[in-house]
C-alpha cells in the first residue's frame, strides 16, 4: 500500500483475554490496519490464535478484516454480512448439568460404602461427591456453531487444509498437558470452529472440548502466545497483541475520572479479593510473555518481533471485566484510541524495525483526532433495538453476579 514490495515473510499472534481479550484485539488491529502502510491484515504470512485470541485469527486467515470483524462483533451491524451474537458466550451448559445430575445417586451410594465399609473417614469419603460439580457454567457449543457459519459462507472455509494462508489455533490437552497446535500437520483434520472452541474454554467457565478420543481445554494454560510455531516456520517479522498486563497503580492518573463512569483506583488491596486475583493473574500471564520474548531474542536472532499490548498505567483496561461483552464499544474504542497514541510515541523505535520489512508507519492518519472507530450512529431500529438493550442490561447483571469468574472488578474497587 504505497511502499516498495518486500520479500519478508510475516506472522500475527494473538494471545487470549476472554472476551475482553478478543474486543481489545479488534480495536488495537483496526488502529494497526489504517497507521501501516505496506501490510495486509487478511494476507499474511501465518497465524496463530490461542483463546479469544483464536476467534480472531480465525476471521483474518478467512479473509474477514479488521473492520469488518468490527462492525459484526462489536457494532452488530447486520450490513458487515455476519454478526456474532452475544448469547454465544453466556448459554448455560445444561447438557453438562444434566450428566452431572445423573450421577449424583451413584456418587452418593459410592460414598456411603466407603464410608460405611471402606474404613474412610466422612470426609474422604464424601469428596468423591465432587465429581459431580459441572466441569463448566456455560456450554461453548453455540460459540462453535456461529463460528461455523461464519466460516462455512462463501469464500471462506473451516478446513484448515483449505487456507491459502498458515492458521494455527493452539489449545491444551487436559490429559497430558501438552500443546495442540491445530492446523500444523497431523493437526490440520479438525474443523476451525471446533479447533477455536477448544482453544477457548477456559477451565471453570466452559467445559473441555472432546474432539476424537482427547479432551482439551485454553490453549493459554501452557503459554501465553505460542509464537514459537511461527517463528519455526522461519517468519521475518512476528506482530503480536497481548491484551492482558499487570496494573502498575503507582504511576496511573489517578486525578482523572475513568471514561466507564469509576473514580480513580486506590491502592490495589482497598480492591478485595478480585481486584488481588487479578493483578496475581495478569501478572503470571505476562510475565510468561516477557521470558517467551527474551529466549526468542536468543533463540531466533533474525526475527523482529513487535509486541502490542495495553499501557501499564491504563486503569480502564484494568477495571474492565475480561468477560464482559456489554461494554464492548467502550473497550473497542478505547483499545483503538491507545494503539495509536502507541504507535506515535514508539515511532521514532518502531519506524525501523517495521522498515526493514516494506512496512511504513503512516504519521498523518495517527494525527487526524477525527478518527474513531465505533460510529455514533444507532445500527438497529425498533423491535432488534430493543431486544438487544434487554440482551445487553442481562449480560451487564450476569458480570455482575459472578464477581469471581472475572479477573478484574467491573466497577471501582471499594475505598
Amino acid at each position: 500500500m504505497g511502499n516498495p514490495p518486500t520479500s519478508s515473510r510475516i506472522g500475527l499472534a494473538l494471545a487470549g483475554g476472554g472476551p475482553l481479550g478478543a474486543i481489545y484485539e479488534v480495536g488495537a488491529l483496526c488502529a494497526l490496519d489504517e497507521a501501516l502502510r505496506g501490510i495486509d491484515f487478511v494476507a499474511l504470512d501465518g497465524y496463530v490464535g490461542v483463546s479469544a485470541g483464536s476467534f480472531i485469527a480465525a476471521g483474518l486467515a478467512n479473509g474477514i478484516s479488521p473492520r469488518q470483524m468490527c462492525r459484526a462483533f462489536i457494532e452488530n451491524d447486520p450490513d458487515a454480512g455476519f454478526v456474532m451474537s452475544p448469547t454465544a458466550f453466556v448459554h448455560p451448559a445444561w447438557a453438562e448439568y444434566l450428566q452431572r445430575l445423573a450421577a449424583l445417586p451413584g456418587l452418593f451410594a459410592q460414598a456411603g460404602w466407603r464410608y460405611a465399609f471402606g474404613g474412610r473417614s466422612l470426609l474422604a469419603a464424601f469428596e468423591r461427591l465432587g465429581r459431580a460439580l459441572p466441569t463448566g457454567v456455560f456450554s461453548n457449543a453455540p460459540l462453535e456453531a456461529q463460528m461455523r457459519r461464519v466460516l462455512q459462507a462463501e469464500g471462506r472455509s473451516n478446513d484448515f487444509r483449505q487456507l491459502a494462508r498458515r492458521l494455527i489455533i493452539v489449545a491444551t490437552d487436559l490429559d497430558s498437558g501438552e500443546s495442540a497446535p491445530f492446523g500444523l500437520p497431523g493437526w490440520d483434520h479438525v474443523p476451525i470452529s471446533q479447533a477455536v472452541q477448544a482453544s477457548a474454554a477456559l477451565p471453570g467457565l466452559f467445559p473441555p472440548v472432546r474432539i476424537g478420543t482427547r479432551h482439551y481445554v485454553d490453549g493459554a494454560l501452557k503459554k501465553t502466545l505460542h509464537t514459537r510455531v511461527l517463528l519455526d516456520r522461519g517468519v521475518d517479522l512476528v506482530l503480536c497483541l497481548n491484551p492482558l498486563v499487570p496494573f502498575d497503580a503507582t504511576h496511573a492518573p489517578h486525578s482523572r475520572r475513568l471514561a466507564s463512569g469509576d473514580d480513580r483506583i486506590p491502592r490495589l488491596v482497598d480492591g478485595g479479593l478480585p481486584v488481588v486475583l487479578s493483578q496475581t493473574f495478569r501478572a503470571l500471564i505476562h510475565s510468561r510473555v516477557e521470558l517467551g520474548l527474551r529466549s526468542y531474542e536468543t533463540s531466533h536472532p533474525d526475527t523482529d518481533i513487535v509486541l502490542f499490548e495495553p499501557d501499564q498505567r491504563d486503569p480502564e483496561m484494568f477495571l474492565a471485566n475480561i468477560f464482559s461483552y456489554s461494554q464492548r464499544r467502550v473497550v473497542a474504542e478505547h483499545a483503538y484510541q491507545r494503539t495509536r497514541a502507541d504507535l506515535r510515541e514508539r515511532a521514532a523505535t518502531l519506524a525501523p524495525v517495521l522498515a526493514r520489512h516494506g512496512i511504513a508507519i503512516d504519521m498523518a492518519v495517527l494525527a487526524d483526532p477525527r478518527r474513531h472507530l465505533v460510529g455514533r450512529r444507532q445500527l438497529a431500529r425498533g423491535r432488534s433495538l430493543r431486544a438487544l438493550r434487554r440482551l445487553e442490561q442481562t449480560l451487564a447483571e450476569l458480570e455482575h453476579m459472578l464477581p469471581g469468574l472475572g479477573t478484574a472488578a467491573s466497577r471501582q474497587p471499594p475505598r
